[in-house]
């Protein structure tokens, strides 16, 4: 399918930007009006753009429905601070609730049952049961449009951090599982960033990895190694010798497979199998070893 979004509805063109852009962060963020009145609601058109300076980016946007504008963007034009609180999972039922449209002057915090916890540097109060809290001061705040569905992008600059000593590792980072945070799927549909819902990746930001296009054609056309399998192969920077092979032929895994067939199409196929294994393993070296066996 391919679509030209001028030529959908909003609502349906929505529905797929959403889907297909996902998952995402969400801001939940806390403002005040000019008269003190206090704002809590979440938004997942979120991200973090700079460190220096630390930048924040999330867009209240029109409501596609009527053109409408929400109390998180009135307030921040009124009252240029706002908090900005991440979401774990063990609140996230009660973040969604705070997603309903109250009338202007209710407090979302009591109506979800949140804490509120007077800021340091702003006048927006942070949420006391999110792990994460960013204190922010409001640079810009830049329409992309004024029909429904258009976003306005708030632009925040971080003053302060306030961090759970709970969802710290015993080096002072934050631990991904301990902070087990959701994100913002399609519809109703949100993710669970813990457990095996995350993995590791090394970044190839110390290296420089020969590539995919330098692995001989025998194992790039594999039938057996996916895309991600190639990447791992691709992020080394050389490959075995011939000694390294050699020794690692008397392997009981390599020998087993080398002695149970006389011919080299089953040969390459069950080393393929193997390396396959190690690679899921994060054993990126020990598989260049078995696939050079052929």
């Amino acid at each position: 399918m391919t679509i030209d979004p001028k030529e959908l509805p909003v609502p349906q063109l929505h529905g797929h930007l959403l889907s297909a852009v996902a998952p995402r962060p969400i801001a939940f963020a806390s403002t005040v009006d000019k008269e003190g009145n206090v704002n809590l609601s979440p938004f997942s058109f979120f991200n973090v753009f700079s460190a220096n300076p630390p930048v924040m980016i999330f867009s209240p946007a029109r409501r596609g429905r009527d053109n409408t504008t929400k109390h998180t963007l009135e307030n921040v034009k009124e009252h240029a601070e706002v908090v900005v609180n991440v979401v774990s999972y063990d609140m996230v039922q009660q973040m969604s609730l705070s997603s309903t449209e109250y009338e202007k002057g209710v407090n979302e915090f009591v109506k979800a049952g949140f804490t509120e916890v007077k800021s340091e540097r702003v006048k927006p109060p942070r949420v006391k049961e999110a792990p994460v809290s960013f204190e922010c001061k409001v640079i810009e705040v830049k329409s992309l449009g004024e029909e429904g569905g258009a976003g306005q992008l708030v632009i925040c600059e971080v003053l302060l951090i306030h961090i759970a000593d709970r969802v710290l590792d015993e080096n002072g980072k934050i631990d991904p599982n301990k902070i087990d945070l959701v994100a913002r799927m399609g519809g109703n549909w949100y993710s669970r960033a813990s457990g095996d819902a995350i993995f590791e990746v090394t970044k190839p930001l110390t290296t420089m990895g020969i590539g995919v296009d330098q692995i001989p054609d025998r194992i790039r056309t594999s039938t057996v190694l996916t895309g991600n399998h190639l990447g791992q192969l691709g992020n080394v920077e050389a490959l075995p010798t011939e000694n390294q092979v050699k020794e690692f032929a008397n392997e009981p895994e390599v020998r087993s497979i080398l002695d149970s067939f006389d011919d080299d199409e089953n040969i390459q196929l069950e080393l393929h199998k193997l390396a396959a294994d190690l690679l899921n393993e994060g054993e990126v070296d020990t598989a260049w070893k078995v696939l050079m066996m052929e």
